[in-house]
């Protein structure tokens, strides 16, 4: 059985198609942000240098 230059050619996209979807499954997303309520106050707090953990408090927001 002979192999063409057509399946090879298809054997090596799609081995390389392969290799790029693992790599980009591969990706982890971190957040991090102040005050969102995602950290509790007092962590914000020492993040910020601030004396008080009022202001990062969700209650404690003026809109």
């Amino acid at each position: 059985m002979k192999t063409t230059k057509f399946t090879r050619i298809a054997v090596i996209i799609m081995v390389i198609l392969f290799v790029a979807l693992s790599v980009m499954s591969c990706v982890v997303h971190h957040s991090h942000s102040n005050g969102s309520g995602k950290i509790p106050p007092g962590q914000a707090k020492k993040m910020s240098g601030s004396k008080s953990a009022k202001a990062y408090a969700p209650g404690q927001q003026k809109r």
